[in-house]
């Protein structure tokens, strides 16, 4: 790429100077031009007028009276007889010059050179616009693609950790990329696309990169957001480019990541069936799938939002396979954090196994940030090996937020604050579907929090059971249950705690069937947004009558669950009362710690 300025050559230059000198050069602007009734009642008013211009004709017999009055102005009008005009002037005092009359074209040689500026002024931009980056650099070229070709994507799936069974399926389609023919001569039709499903920061992206570069091919990205435009027919002519410039580099790989921007169901939301996006995803199913043959080319996307694409394009012949990339479990957590750990200095104390326990529920990125993290806190204290400390604090940091230490809390509140967490933390250590604990801190977090209770689940369940659910909202509802058994008044700082065993009891009711009430009868009601591709009007599946039980039926698994909590903590108030004085004496205690005043109990 030609990264170098452009710049305007001296006779360009000197041309541009001399259009601008041109607009400094005065000329005659005549806001008016008069009757002859209008122009004998302006000279009875010598007192408005400055002076006077007449230009004669060629053959002095007629010309045009230019008056210039005080206020700026000018106006002007045909005369016949000059000689009246010139003894009326006379007669009036007004001072006045004749002049032989400008040729036309010189007059209208400033208005002229006016337009010739603003035209060149326009194309100078245009060239500048289009003289650093190419095609995709030009200020009106909208039809051509907007993607990025990389010859080498530099990775590969040796740069891939924890996700074995999903680079299993992607090395089939880097068979067919290296050997095509092979699959050919067998009758095996080459898949033309392959659609990658994950939640955000997952690796669909670097999994589409290391195919890529797996496959030694060229590889084309794209946003699906970069097709579409505010002007009718400009994404159809960038999906006709990016895949005709494919089509010289085949065999390759057009990734297109957050397709969903493109390809959301057609005929729904606000916009109709004929708006510009639409247009788009038609040319897209044309080129994937139409008449156009696109051999050699494998079309590989990523989305998150798998449920709002439109059906056309996830039958086989568009993209012809699904690969689910979820969440990595304990293994793969520990192969992704090995790999973020190669360039990083650690010391002999990290443990990179318990770190791997202690983060259910991270993605790749969480992971490669928590190293980050840790890595930078280490930089800031001058050290030049990363410790256990410095990832536990990197982990409190991206699960809860940055501690502030500085901030100052009253006796009360941090006492109350004690009470709270212990609530909860008294219920993860009874509850062991839900814990144990790992920490109990009453420093404020950067979310706004109080303090916090960081819970350690001991095993990741694929599927959480009836009771599961039941004990999350009891230990959701110990902070509240604390403050009332101690405190003379309870507080707003269960808000969220109330919100999370609300959405728990009403998720078991409405949609798990775990209602002996309701039944096995699924009475979610739609919450799809119109703009996320959906329709726009929504209906419930139920009547006025099922949402009164269901209203009922919530009510009492959170009533039933209050209860049982009360009791577990009520049972153990020794508890309660050590661990609240130990937190208010260190603020931050460990599960360890905690379980040991169990112990002495």
């Amino acid at each position: 790429m030609n990264n170098k300025t452009p710049r305007l050559s001296l006779p360009l230059t000197l041309l541009m100077i001399g259009l601008i000198a041109l607009t400094f050069v005065p000329f005659k602007v005549f806001s008016q031009r008069l009757s002859g009734t209008e122009l004998k009642n302006m000279l009875s008013h010598p007192e408005l007028i400055r002076e006077v211009t007449i230009e004669v004709n060629a053959n002095n017999d007629a010309g045009e009276i230019i008056i210039f009055l005080n206020d700026n102005k000018s106006v002007k009008a045909t005369i016949v007889d000059i000689p009246q005009y010139e003894l009326m002037l006379e007669d009036m005092g007004i001072t006045y010059t004749i002049e032989p009359a400008s040729d036309g074209f010189i007059s209208m040689l400033p208005t002229i050179m006016s337009i010739l500026m603003m035209f060149f002024f326009l194309m100078m931009i245009l060239n500048l616009r289009g003289g650093g980056g190419g095609a995709n650099a030009k200020l009106m070229n909208f039809g051509k693609s907007r993607a990025r070709l990389a010859e080498d994507s530099g990775v590969n799936f040796s740069n891939v950790a924890g996700m074995e069974e999903e680079k299993e399926e992607l090395k089939e389609i880097v068979e067919f990329l290296k050997h095509p023919i092979k699959f050919r001569d067998m009758g095996a039709r080459i898949p033309k696309g392959v659609i990658l499903v994950g939640s955000p920061g997952t690796g669909k992206t670097l999994l589409a990169k290391a195919t890529a570069g797996e496959a030694n091919v060229p590889f084309y990205s794209i946003s699906g957001s970069d097709f579409v435009e505010m002007y009718v027919g400009v994404g159809a002519a960038r999906v006709r480019d990016l895949f005709g410039e494919a089509k010289k580099n085949s065999p390759c790989i057009i990734f297109i990541d957050e397709i969903d921007a493109v390809a959301r169901r057609r005929g729904t939301g606000v916009g109709g069936s004929h708006d510009e996006r639409e247009q788009t995803l038609n040319q897209m199913l044309v080129e994937m799938d139409g008449f156009a043959q696109n051999q050699g080319i494998i079309v590989m996307a990523a989305t998150n939002r798998v449920d709002i694409l439109d059906p056309a394009i996830m039958r086989p012949g568009r993209f012809d396979r699904k690969v689910t990339v979820g969440k990595p479990d304990v293994k793969a957590r520990e192969e992704i954090l090995r790999l973020h750990a190669k360039n990083k200095h650690l010391e002999e104390d990290v443990d990179l196994r318990r770190v791997a326990q202690t983060t259910a529920g991270f993605t790749g990125a969480d992971l490669e940030n928590l190293l980050n993290e840790a890595a930078i806190a280490a930089t800031m204290d001058s050290r030049e090996l990363v410790c256990q400390r410095d990832i536990n604090n990197a982990f409190i940091k991206a699960g809860i937020g940055t501690e502030k230490k500085s901030r100052v809390i009253s006796e009360r509140d941090k006492k109350i604050t004690a009470y709270h967490e212990t609530g909860h933390a008294i219920l993860f250590h009874l509850l062991k579907d839900v814990g144990p604990v790992h920490i109990i801190s009453i420093i404020p977090t950067g979310d706004g929090a109080a303090g916090y209770t960081m819970p350690l689940p001991d095993s990741e369940d694929q599927f959480t059971t009836k009771t599961q659910l039941k004990h999350m909202m009891m230990a959701a509802m110990g902070g509240r249950i604390a403050e009332e058994l101690i405190c003379d008044d309870i507080t707003t700082g269960a808000s969220q705690d109330i919100k999370q065993v609300t959405g728990i009891a009403r998720a078991m009711v409405t949609k798990f069937g775990m209602s002996d009430e309701i039944g096995m009868i699924y009475c979610e009601e739609g919450s799809d947004d119109v703009f996320l591709g959906y329709d726009i009007a929504h209906t419930k599946n139920y009547g006025d009558n099922m949402l009164s039980r269901i209203d009922n039926e919530v009510k009492r698994l959170v009533d039933e669950s209050y209860r049982e909590a009360k009791k577990l903590i009520m049972e153990n108030m020794d508890v309660l009362e050590a661990s609240c004085k130990l937190l208010i004496e260190k603020e931050k205690i460990t599960g360890e710690e905690f379980a040991e005043l169990f112990s002495n109990k």
